[in-house]
């Protein structure tokens, strides 16, 4: 059974994305073509997928503790929780690779080696998650010159679609690593 932060991803997050997927349509058409109102519907998808996998990564990282703290003696919770929690990247900055492998290897988790021991097309998807949140400070912050080099703000609907193809990868495989790891752990499935 997938956690609650993994079936949520699959479908109330999904459904937010899929909502801006047929804005795109319905503003430009299916066909290839120069639109320029698309331009903003693109940053927008992009701006909205980290923000998304950044909530389920953080809702994840949530369930993780509590499945820990229930294995844990109750005069230790509180503690434990907080000493978990303490300045949890995912609270204050975006999901890049470097945030989640700090966040979830407090689990005692080496989290990426793990992830592409499993899988090696892990390396893939980590390194587009790299550049969506390159493009999601690009655009939050107005400044494209890290992106694309010379400052031109151009991001096709086929680079986010491949953004959120590993982010829904990514979301499956944290899933299953986490929930492996944490049954060892705790002796029995952590949700």
């Amino acid at each position: 059974m997938p956690s609650v932060s993994y079936r949520r991803w699959r479908t109330v997050r999904a459904a937010a994305l899929d909502q801006v997927e047929s804005a795109h349509a319905a503003l430009g058409g299916t066909g290839p073509g120069r639109r320029y109102a698309t331009q903003q519907i693109n940053h927008a998808y992009a701006v909205l997928l980290a923000a998304e996998f950044q909530g389920f990564c953080r809702a994840l990282h949530g369930e993780c503790i509590d499945a820990i703290l229930s294995a844990t003696m109750p005069s230790l919770r509180v503690i434990v929780k907080e000493n978990l929690r303490l300045a949890r990247q995912l609270d204050r900055g975006n999901a890049t690779p470097a945030a989640l492998g700090a966040d979830f290897g407090r689990f005692d988790i080496r989290f990426w080696p793990a992830l592409v021991a499993r899988d090696h097309r892990i390396s893939d998807w980590q390194r587009l998650l790299g550049e969506l949140n390159d493009w999601r400070n690009a655009i939050a912050h107005n400044d494209f010159a890290s992106v694309s080099g010379g400052g031109t703000i151009t991001l096709k609907l086929q680079a986010v679609r491949r953004f959120r193809g590993a982010c829904r990868r990514l979301a499956r495989a944290f899933d299953e690593l986490l929930c492996s790891e944490l049954s060892a752990k705790i002796g029995r499935p952590p949700w």
